[in-house]
């Protein structure tokens, strides 16, 4: 064989010596060596290794390091299978980080892409209210001891002043226990007043020393007012909250929410202190510096409330789509109707919407004679329509949705439209509105869902409902 090593022919020698002659001999090996392969032969007659074990090193962990932002970070999957991250180089500047840090701990996870728009602009002016809130209730405070003969520190007022507001809190939920419907239904608007007696309040306190007879009756108005404050803003802060849950993290915006509340809260209580200390240490710095952080106050609370998006219909927000559909063809987001919404007047009737009235009591509404008639021009629905001579009262059926007050403000909408168009009006103009109303409602409806509206309820306050 060509690869058989020399020694292996050597080993066959005494069989073919005996067959061939010495010089025969010589002259095969010689043929035989000289057809070898060009390779060390001492390394071909070494003694074979016995077998290793075959199985592949071990592996380092599955690692990978990815750049963005000036950010290094090292990903790495973990024995465990669980994914680590790790920082391993960061450019950037320490306010920067700061930045950062500061958004991890205060606002949503996923921020901004987890909330709806406006988010921000809704926590930049909170932050500001509560810290203007939390440094007038220092200097009422130290007003009502002032004003009750004793002369207290001001971190004394601070301390006094959580034990006079939880006190109150108690009472203000008793007068506001039957108001709850009526804050779903317009949240934005009881935010607002909310804040007002609240400011309405502390004002009561801080001039309480001009009339220190009165002492009792000024400082328990006062308290009164700020705990009817506490729970009507408690009491919508839930709505205002899942109009920004944009991915169903609620509960991740409530506390990112109240974290940011109590930091300047705590802010707050101390420029409290030191005004209470040195420009307010006089009725006269008191009144001055007491009215500007009520107007920044205030305002700082309108602007929060009206970035906030709320997607849910009241008699409002739905006669301003309808007005707006029927005016351009198209169907307005929450985020479009937010700063339109009037948080004075929210009753108000909107004319290109068919100035329609919801809730008012049956039989303010229709004569009884006349139910069953209105009754039977649209008997499958879950509403009652009477045209008036300034507006047209809508009554909806007691489990009616915010579908079927869609479908009843369109209708009335139309029925507007058409008598202005034949400036007279007839028994055929609902019939013929219902008409159109059909034909565009499946359409109007699926896209105001997709705008993100919530249509599976009607939230109308107190007002009244109709059982067939």
């Amino acid at each position: 064989r060509r690869h058989t090593p020399a020694c292996c022919f050597l080993l066959f020698a005494p069989r073919i010596e005996s067959r061939l002659s010495p010089r025969a001999l010589l002259l095969s090996l010689a043929h035989f060596i000289s057809h070898l392969p060009s390779m060390n032969l001492l390394g071909m007659i070494k003694m074979p290794k016995k077998d290793t074990d075959d199985s592949p090193p071990p592996q380092g962990p599955v690692f990978w390091i990815e750049t963005s932002d000036a950010i290094s970070r090292r990903y790495q999957f973990e024995p465990n299978g669980q994914l680590s991250v790790k920082v391993v180089n960061d450019s950037r500047s320490v306010f920067h980080r700061m930045v950062e840090s500061f958004q991890n701990k205060f606002f949503p996870s996923g921020y901004p892409y987890s909330v709806s728009e406006g988010y921000l602009r809704y926590t930049q002016f909170r932050a500001l209210q509560h810290f203007t809130s939390a440094a007038l209730s220092v200097l009422s405070t130290q007003s009502l001891l002032f004003a009750a003969g004793l002369r207290p520190t001001p971190a004394q007022a601070t301390a006094v002043s959580w034990i006079l507001k939880d006190g109150m809190q108690h009472v203000g939920k008793l007068i506001c226990s039957n108001l709850g419907a009526r804050m779903d239904s317009e949240p934005k608007s009881w935010r607002i007043l909310a804040d007002v007696l609240y400011d309405l309040g502390t004002g009561l306190e801080v001039l309480s020393p001009l009339c220190p007879h009165l002492f009792l009756e000024i400082a328990g108005l006062g308290n009164f007012a700020k705990g009817m404050a506490v729970v009507a803003a408690r009491a919508t802060r839930l709505p205002i909250y899942s109009s920004f849950a944009k991915e169903g993290n609620l509960s991740d915006l409530f506390a990112k929410g109240e974290a940011i509340s109590t930091l300047f809260n705590v802010i707050g209580l101390g420029a409290g202190i030191q005004l209470a200390s040195t420009i307010c240490s006089s009725m006269k710095g008191k009144l001055v510096v007491g009215s500007l952080l009520s107007v920044i106050h205030i305002y700082s609370v309108s602007e929060e409330i009206r970035a906030a998006p709320v997607n849910t219909l009241n008699p409002q927000r739905t006669a301003m789509i309808v007005a707006n559909f029927l005016k351009t063809g198209k169907i307005s987001s929450p985020a479009d109707l937010r700063y339109q919404e009037d948080l004075i007047f929210p009753g108000r009737l909107i004319e290109d919407a068919g100035n329609v009235k919801v809730g008012r009591a049956l039989h303010k509404v229709v004569r009884p004679s006349k139910l069953s008639e209105l009754k039977k021009i649209f008997p499958e629905e879950k509403f009652l329509l009477n045209r008036g001579t300034r507006w047209t009262d809508m009554v909806l059926e007691q489990n009616a949705t915010g579908e079927d007050a869609l479908r009843g403000w369109l209708v009335a909408a139309y029925a507007a439209n058409l008598e202005k168009t034949v400036h007279d009006s007839s028994a055929n103009d609902l019939q013929e509105a219902y008409e159109r109303m059909d034909r565009v409602f499946y359409p109007f409806l699926s896209t105001l869902q997709a705008k993100g509206w919530h249509t599976d309820r009607f939230l109308d306050g107190t007002g009244s409902r109709f059982a067939w």
